[in-house]
């Protein structure tokens, strides 16, 4: 007999959104269950080993305190815990692995370790549960009211039925909206149904953007750390989308944004400068200069490079048996490039192959060297209340706009670039300016079902907005909100989509958020969109 468990909500998935949202909702004096099928908490951040993508303003102006909370809690941990330099450990931006795309790139286990800090005085005062290792099995519902859902302990082989008046749907692809019939929809939207500039000419769902299953090394010179030969690596050594210049093993890469040839190797210069632009420094998680001489052998990189889009399938709205066999190439994948990497790669010095690259699944806590999980950059949506289009922060969308859409329900801020990776229909990248932006809270409303809230990527947005609403600083904002929003429903005895129907209710409630330190808007809104208007991007261009 399944053992049965109540609380306040119930968070389908432990990524930044859903420990996002825990920690809004106990703040608020809820309890909540926290469900992730893996060990690791964070998501993106750890467990898919993604360093954060975050907007150019980041360290001056932070989305919310907590999210400010979480990178401090980084940056201490390596201060108190590791072997830095006393002058790394003196610097009040530490990167601790000078990486180019933010400046905070790390490594995954010190964010998981954060991240159970974070949740550690909710869980000794009997507020939050987390089941770590634990499976989304069904959902019950009664009309348009979610009742429970059914979670498998990968442990113990039990079952759990969890049962709350509030759900939220943090999962990665969003599993919990397809079991529990929430209307929804995946893949790519057509022009005629958003007038979108950038949508396809018709709808597709089964065009999706690559996931990447990233892997981090380092590099010893002089020693062989060559991986066994993948089976299907004669096939995937030569794999070329057609609007690629060549194979996808290689340093030539279509540019993301004017899709002509460019070369990306892994080093040009140096491995221990500061900035350079190639790929080895494009994701570094450890410097080791960073550190007391001696301590670490060599730089640590994450690989999440577009040589390791894996687009041949897509992992959405197709049965387990095939998911399970798309995720399975895609593992293969990043292995059959890194064993290129060491064998056939054209070095830097004129040689063939860098057989002193070595796989460190130590620093993501896996034997093999790779993520615990692919990086999936969509999945499935909510039919929201309200959906953020492109005509609502495209730069290109708004020809005659000073910045993003003005939302009256702002119920949290973001900001990044319209960034999608090549589909499963071999369709090419699109990157294009938007303008930072506010989070509505009609995009957290799903159309119909009362009790469940979106907590990541799943929210109301199209495929092409999702590309700017995905990263990590946002994901945490709208899972905040969506946490902080059941908090307070619960609390006033009304249905979340009330409190946006009800003027009084929705100032209440951004006056909640903004006691947490949440920003609903961005500050010197206009001081901030001339440079987004000419193209804010990182310093070398790099993307995920």
């Amino acid at each position: 007999m399944a053992a049965e468990l109540a609380a306040d909500m119930v968070v389908i998935g432990g990524g930044l959104g859903g420990v996002s949202a825990t920690l809004a909702a106990a703040r608020l004096g809820r309890t909540v269950i926290l469900v992730e099928a893996l060990d690791w908490l964070g998501g993106q951040l750890t467990a898919q080993a993604v360093p954060p993508d975050e907007y150019p303003w980041i360290e001056s102006v932070s989305a919310s305190q907590s999210y400010a909370d979480l990178r401090h809690g980084i940056r201490d941990h390596y201060r108190r815990h590791l072997p830095l330099t006393e002058s790394a450990r003196a610097n009040p931006r530490l990167n601790p692995g000078q990486g180019n795309v933010s400046t905070l790139c790390h490594e995954p286990w010190v964010a998981v370790k954060v991240i159970d800090e974070l949740l550690a005085p909710h869980v000794a005062a009997g507020r939050v549960t987390v089941l770590r290792a634990h499976r989304l099995l069904d959902a019950q519902a009664d009309g348009d009211r979610l009742r429970a859902v059914r979670v498998h302990d990968l442990g113990s082989d039990r079952m759990r039925v969890l049962s709350a008046p509030m759900f939220i749907d943090a999962t990665e692809i969003g599993d919990l909206l397809e079991m529990a019939k929430v209307e929804h929809v995946f893949g790519a939207e057509s022009q005629a149904q958003t007038q979108e500039l950038h949508a396809l000419a018709e709808a597709d769902p089964f065009d999706q953007q690559a996931i990447t299953w990233c892997l981090a090394c380092d590099y010893l010179p002089g020693e062989d750390h060559t991986i066994d030969k993948p089976a299907d690596y004669e096939r995937l050594r030569t794999l070329q989308l057609a609007c690629w210049p060549g194979p996808q093993f290689s340093w030539t890469l279509s540019d993301f944004v004017t899709h002509q040839p460019r070369e990306r190797p892994l080093f040009v210069g140096d491995t221990d400068a500061e900035s350079l632009y190639d790929l080895w420094h494009a994701r570094r998680i450890a410097w080791r200069k960073n550190f007391e001489p001696g301590r670490y052998a060599s730089d640590i990189t994450l690989a999440n490079w577009p040589q390791m889009d894996y687009w041949e399938k897509p992992i959405v709205g197709v049965s387990p048996a095939a998911q399970a066999e798309a995720l399975e190439q895609a593992r293969q994948f990043s292995l059959a490039f890194f064993h290129w990497m060491q064998t056939e790669a054209p070095r830097h010095d004129g040689g063939q192959g860098y057989p002193g690259l070595r796989l460190r699944g130590d620093v993501l806590g896996t034997p093999d060297g790779l993520a615990k999980q692919a990086y999936y950059r969509e999945g499935r949506r909510i039919q929201a209340e309200f959906t953020v289009l492109e005509q609502h922060i495209g730069v290109k969308a708004r020809p005659s706009r000073d910045g993003a859409e003005r939302f009256l329900d702002s119920v949290g801020i973001g900001a990044y670039r319209i960034d999608l990776h090549p589909s499963t229909r071999g369709r090419n990248t699109v990157d294009i300016d938007a303008f930072p932006f506010q989070i509505p809270l009609g995009a957290l409303l799903p159309v119909r079902v009362d009790n469940l809230l979106p907590a990541c990527k799943n929210l109301g947005t199209t495929r092409i907005t999702n590309g700017a609403y995905r990263e990590h600083a946002t994901e945490w904002s709208i899972g905040e909100a969506s946490g902080s929003l059941a908090a307070f429903a619960l609390a006033r005895g009304q249905p979340p989509r009330a409190v946006r129907a009800d003027a009084a209710l929705l100032a209440d409630f951004q006056r909640v958020l903004e006691k947490q330190g949440v920003l609903l808007a961005w500050p010197h809104f206009g001081a901030l969109t001339p440079t987004h208007r000419v193209g804010y991007r990182h310093a070398i261009g790099d993307r995920s």
